[in-house]
């Protein structure tokens, strides 16, 4: 089952390659700019994430896609990567998936020569992960060299 986080992130990766999200039933699509603003994702995008799930917007899917958000928030979607560009895709849990990722359609896709979509990314808190897993790769190799200091 895809979570919100997972469904949001869905979204907003293919946001970033231009895609929009069609809203009651193909009346009007959106494509929130920028997506990401920083660590966090921007107003934009949020105020689209909040249009996309609320019930007055009628159903609201992907651009190129059938499945609507509704539906990925529901036990019987998983999001997964794509096999052939790595980008979320949805996958039934039960059945069979269907054959066309929603690059289909994006010409000179994939380009691993471009920055790929991605997650905001909270500069302090990635740090914060760096410093910690060197402090205590400094801790075993001062154990490490006590106890062989100890053994000779």
């Amino acid at each position: 089952m895809a979570s919100e986080q997972q469904v949001r992130q869905y979204l907003a990766y293919w946001f970033q390659l231009g895609k929009k999200v069609v809203i009651d039933n193909g009346q009007t699509a959106l494509l929130p700019e920028p997506v990401i603003q920083g660590d966090r994702y921007s107003q934009e995008f949020e105020d689209c994430w909040q249009l996309v799930r609320a019930p007055e917007s009628g159903d609201c899917h992907l651009e190129g896609t059938h499945q609507t958000i509704a539906e990925l928030l529901s036990p019987a979607w998983d999001i997964m990567g794509c096999a052939r560009c790595s980008m979320p895709v949805p996958l039934p849990i039960i059945g069979t998936p269907d054959l066309e990722c929603p690059c289909i359609d994006l010409p000179n896709w994939p380009n691993m020569e471009v920055p790929l979509p991605r997650a905001p990314i909270s500069s302090q808190s990635r740090l914060i992960e760096i410093r910690d897993r060197l402090m205590k790769s400094q801790r075993q190799r001062a154990t490490a060299e006590d106890n062989e200091s100890r053994a000779s």
